[in-house]
């Protein structure tokens, strides 16, 4: 039982191959049937938060692949809208350009010598939600374009302010390193 969070998480990346096979191969209910794929991983991420939470069973190896399979199952969702057209593809590359600044940021610190990895925040929690959501709703239905891009845009908004939110802990924890020597 300990380790079901992080299988769940484990889980949730092993989908993200299958949800781009089934959204580019899938004909002509591709897109319905990527969208369960995408909100199974969806439950899956909530599942395996609150069990670590809940039974204390949060690891330093959970707190890495948790994120990594939202980063993942969300950078392949933004990337199928994206080459089909449903949404602009810059915002494709304004995910892939936050998810790098966050992973150079953690190996900074990392590199810095902090063993800590920093916690989720509500901010980055509902910025995944609020894609999630947008992704999901996008995948099951036809909308029309000004409506796509206005949803990605307010995606896109709540997870800048996301990245911005994670600047003071990592500045925290480096400061907590310098302290510490």
């Amino acid at each position: 039982m300990k380790h079901l969070p992080n299988i769940l998480s484990g889980f949730r990346i092993a989908l993200v191959p299958l949800f781009v096979a089934v959204w580019r191969l899938g004909g002509e209910y591709g897109r319905l049937w990527a969208a369960g794929i995408f909100l199974l991983a969806a439950v899956t991420d909530f599942l395996d938060g609150y069990l670590a939470r809940k039974y204390h069973y949060i690891t330093n190896l959970g707190k890495i692949l948790d994120p990594a399979g939202d980063k993942l199952m969300t950078l392949a969702m933004v990337l199928c809208l994206s080459l089909d057209g449903i949404i602009p593809g810059w915002i494709f590359w304004f995910y892939l350009v936050k998810e790098g600044l966050m992973a150079a940021g953690g190996l900074f610190v990392r590199a810095a010598g902090v063993k800590d990895v920093p916690p989720s925040n509500f901010v980055g929690k509902t910025a995944t939600f609020v894609l999630f959501c947008t992704g999901a709703a996008l995948m099951i239905f036809k909308m029309p374009p000004a409506a796509a891009r206005a949803l990605m845009v307010l995606a896109v908004l709540v997870s800048l302010a996301a990245l911005l939110s994670y600047v003071p802990s990592l500045l925290a924890l480096l400061k907590k390193r310098r302290a510490e020597n």
